[in-house]
């Protein structure tokens, strides 16, 4: 009788210090998931000076970045010319903020190619572009779609498709959040400033 006692009360014990564990576990893991981010800014690439750009040349500045490709019809230099319009009503509060333009298209996005193309926008705004593996491997960290398309009566014969999402990394290079495509610049102004603070 005592060890059938004895028994149960090592399986109760066992059972407890199990749950406990089980708990612990998914306790540490939320709180890993409440404090990293969803990924970093991670990247070097050629600006559309010609100089190497890494995400570490940005720190301390809140990074806007965008996928495209300088012979986009439309999405691209809609969202653009939204990123344009956010930093003109910053005001002195852009420099705050490092807008970027990172292309998918490096057979075409020459660094020159680039210089031609961003300035339209912004001044502000940084093209980026390197080789083809720079490009597979930073879209890789971005988590970011982008393909080839056939297209006879675009420049070369073919498009890109691509995501086009907006995104915000604070100043430590942490992801903050995306803007999908068509949001309008004064939604986009609203949030910033309301995470700048300012």
């Amino acid at each position: 009788m005592r060890l059938s006692v004895f028994q149960k009360v090592l399986w109760g014990l066992a059972a407890i210090a199990i749950v406990g564990f089980v708990w612990l576990q998914i306790s540490t893991r939320s709180e890993q998931r409440a404090d990293d981010p969803a990924f970093r800014a991670d990247f070097e690439l050629t600006d559309h000076q010609g100089m190497v750009q890494t995400d570490e040349d940005f720190a301390g500045r809140w990074m806007l970045v965008f996928f495209g490709f300088a012979n986009c019809p439309d999405v691209c230099p809609t969202t653009l010319a939204e990123v344009a319009a956010v930093l003109d009503a910053l005001g002195s509060d852009a420099a705050q903020v490092q807008p970027l333009f990172i292309s998918i298209d490096p057979e075409r996005d020459t660094p020159q190619q680039l210089a031609e193309f961003v300035p339209h926008f912004d001044a502000d705004i940084i093209g980026l572009t390197g080789t083809a593996d720079q490009i597979k491997r930073t879209s890789e960290t971005f988590r970011v779609y982008f393909e080839k398309i056939e297209e006879a009566a675009s420049p070369n014969g073919y498009t890109m498709g691509h995501s086009s999402q907006l995104f915000l990394f604070d100043p430590h290079g942490g992801y903050v959040g995306a803007w999908v495509y068509g949001t309008r610049a004064e939604e986009i102004l609203s949030d910033l400033k309301a995470r700048m603070s300012i």
